[in-house]
């Protein structure tokens, strides 16, 4: 099992998360932002790993602190589980419709850090969030983690472009963390990460 849990605690939000790449599908998404919920969630059940995640944060100044940690602390959870690279597959990538929608992900977890993001939401918010909140928690998470990933998507709907991207990360993401054939190998021509 290579399931870690991961806390950070600030003045302005206290964050547990417990990730499992090797999971059985259990999942507890609580943040107190329920579109954000609803993301998280579609991102681990499509990813196939387990993820227990709650945090308490200032929402009653914004949800901008709560979702910029839960990318931190879920980057330093991945990063954890990546290790040294040894026996994971590194690089994926998923393509996910969501009618009339579509998401690009390909993702190195590979400890080298950049996000490309291409992609445009018609209005300012889904839900209680900005929509530039969104690019952000995936910063995060790369910055964290030591991940290069490009995300790109396109529609009408914003609540179907964001779905489709959550879910293809999520994909991307545990196909990447799965366990190569050769568990000793480091997939790098350098020999580490």
């Amino acid at each position: 099992m290579r399931s870690v849990e991961v806390a950070r605690e600030t003045k302005e939000t206290k964050i547990r998360i417990i990730l499992d790449p090797d999971g059985s599908g259990e999942l507890l998404i609580e943040t107190g932002i329920p579109f954000f919920d609803h993301m998280m969630t579609a991102m681990a059940k499509h990813g196939g790993f387990d993820l227990i995640c709650t945090a308490a944060g200032d929402l009653a100044v914004d949800c901008h602190h709560t979702i910029e940690d839960i990318g931190i602390v879920l980057g330093d959870a991945l990063r954890k589980v990546m290790g040294d690279g040894r026996g994971i597959r590194r690089f994926s990538h998923a393509i996910i419709p969501m009618d009339e929608s579509i998401a690009t992900v390909a993702l190195d977890c590979g400890g080298r850090v950049f996000l490309v993001w291409h992609g445009t939401f018609g209005n300012k918010t889904i839900g209680t969030i900005p929509t530039d909140l969104f690019e952000h928690f995936f910063y995060s998470v790369c910055a964290r983690a030591g991940i290069t990933a490009h995300i790109s998507f396109t529609g009408k709907n914003d609540h179907h472009q964001c779905e489709a991207a959550f879910k293809a990360f999520g994909i991307a993401l545990g196909r990447a963390l799965e366990m190569d054939k050769n568990p000793e190998i480091v997939r790098s021509t350098k020999g580490t990460f």
